[in-house]
């Protein structure tokens, strides 16, 4: 049954009944398919909130600079508890019988292959942080090593580097999108609810999830989105022109970002223009073979052994390490504020972006292959990705002595680090290139999913809105990006996401407990059919 035809007479599993029928309430306009009222408000504050930055830009940094100290210095706690229970939610689903339960039915088929789905997985979660932080993070936190080691100590700072480094792109920030992404799966493969972030709140709030309440709930998922992108997307400008910089001597001006940043929105419209088949999961395994082989080559021509080796200490000194980082006790708060609570309200700001787009490619697959795909997979990838870039530029700093990476951090020069290890291998220029590319790609990827899954929100959860409606989110995201970037560069983008990831952390908490809530249903039913047959 498609969304257009579903009915409110029809009964859903469990004693799920509703009268909302997708689209009921959206509204035509010029060609809009527009789910009122989530479209016009988030719509016209997104406009407002362009508008005024442009018109003020020293008011807006002033702004962004105090809501960041603000946020990180009060609320710490909660990301950081947040992120903890993700992770142990998400680890007790791979163990628990829901594990057995598949996305769609018991005889759903995926629509994509293994290695197609987990291309569009990775290319949407880590893209262009991975290419931003994969080098600057471990000789930033060599030079200043959390949990109070002392950098004279040079094995053990790199072992705690490594650690942290791995910390903030491992299981926490996975299983943040793996709870949303199975949360949005189940209740619309499932249950058959529109796939849209309110749907998931059914068992707990019944149909008000129809009315203002959930109105509420997806107008936070859609500023969580827009600014949790224009974050990311900045990363990607400021890396990217450094890059072109550093290689052709483009000088990274402001208009200069501002063009980069519209030609690649424009690109990113024209892949959401060719829909997710055609466009975004083309474009996701084309990246997926550049970073791997940028990889390799980095694996071969850097220190190889140590690489090699590296890979299992660090992954072990992650796993040891793990408890004092997440522990909201005892706490290195220069570590916490500077690194984690920024990361933690980044990932879960990206969360109803990557959770809905990972639930969008995934029908077919059980709760236990998608949780264990989602939250272990990413996070080895993300652990040989990080002791690849990073663990070079440690050998190049500690073993060779070349400071070049390790003056990017001093200088406050983040958007070189990745050129400046590079530049020490063969090919550098090529390479360099390649990164460029890289960066390209993960920003085109990372908008034009990201205009997907704002439209299906703001259509009230239909799966194929109006070509015009993706192209105004697309445009939008960029012109969010261009405006934090104008004020207040870096720090605006990061306070933007503590922002918006804020409120979410709450929604997120309260959406584990509701997909217990229809898993544990959904057992129960299968459990009865299976006795009756």
């Amino acid at each position: 049954m498609s969304d257009e035809t579903r009915s409110g007479d029809e009964t859903l599993p469990n004693g799920y009944e509703t009268d909302y029928v997708v689209g009921q309430d959206n509204v035509e306009f010029w060609g809009f398919d527009i789910h009122n009222p989530v479209f016009f408000i988030s719509g016209i504050i997104i406009v407002a909130f362009v508008a005024v930055s442009l018109a003020l830009p020293g008011e807006t940094k002033v702004f962004f600079e105090s809501l960041r100290k603000g946020l990180t210095s009060s609320l710490d706690w909660l990301f950081i508890l947040a992120g903890n229970v993700f992770v142990l939610f998400a680890l007790y689903l791979i163990v628990s019988p829901f594990g057995n339960i598949r996305l769609g039915g018991q005889n759903a088929k995926p629509e994509f292959s293994f290695t197609g789905w987990l291309a569009m997985l990775f290319a949407a979660g880590m893209g262009i942080g991975l290419m931003f932080f994969g080098v600057l993070e471990p000789v930033a936190h060599f030079q200043k090593p959390p949990l109070f080691v002392s950098p004279a100590n040079v094995e053990q700072a790199r072992d705690v580097a490594m650690a942290a480094t791995i910390f903030h792109w491992g299981l926490h920030p996975w299983a943040i999108y793996a709870v949303v992404g199975l949360s949005l799966a189940f209740f619309s493969y499932n249950r058959n609810l529109p796939l849209t972030i309110r749907s998931v709140f059914y068992p707990i709030f019944g149909d008000a999830v129809w009315g203002w309440l959930g109105h509420i709930i997806d107008i936070l998922a859609v500023f969580a989105t827009l600014f949790g992108l224009a974050t990311s997307l900045g990363f990607g400008a400021e890396q990217a022109l450094a890059g072109m910089n550093y290689l052709f001597g483009i000088p990274a001006t402001d208009i200069n970002k501002v063009i980069l940043i519209a030609v690649i929105t424009g690109m990113a419209a024209l892949s959401v223009v060719a829909g997710l088949d055609s466009g975004v999961r083309r474009l996701s395994e084309i990246n997926m073979v550049l970073a791997f082989a940028l990889l390799l080559f980095v694996l071969i021509a850097g220190p190889t052994v140590a690489i090699a080796t590296g890979f299992f200490s660090n992954l072990a000194s992650y796993i040891w390490n793990i408890v004092p980082l997440s522990s909201p006790l005892g706490r290195d708060e220069a570590f916490l504020h500077g690194w984690t609570t920024f990361y933690w309200a980044w990932w879960i700001s990206w969360s109803p972006f990557v959770g809905m787009f990972i639930a969008r490619v995934s029908r077919g697959r059980t709760v236990r292959e998608f949780m264990v795909c989602v939250l272990i997979v990413p996070t080895l990838v993300s652990v040989l990705w990080m002791t690849t870039f990073g663990g070079t530029a440690l050998a190049q700093l500690i073993e060779g002595g070349y400071t070049g990476v390790a003056e990017t951090v001093t200088n406050w020069q983040p958007e070189l680090a990745l050129f400046k290890m590079l530049e020490q291998l063969p090919m550098a220029n090529l390479l360099s290139f390649v990164g460029i590319v890289l960066v390209v790609v993960f920003f085109v990827t990372s908008s034009d999913s990201g205009s997907l899954v704002i439209d299906t929100i703001t259509a009230g959860g239909k799966m194929e809105p109006p070509v015009g409606q993706r192209i105004f989110w697309a445009v939008f995201e960029g012109l969010v990006a261009i405006t934090l970037m104008l004020g207040g560069g870096l720090a605006s983008l990061q306070a933007a996401a503590i922002a918006t990831g804020f409120p979410f952390t709450l929604v997120l908490l309260l959406m584990c407990y509701s997909t217990y809530l229809g898993l544990r249903a959904e057992q129960k039913l299968l459990a009865t059919s299976s006795s009756r047959a």
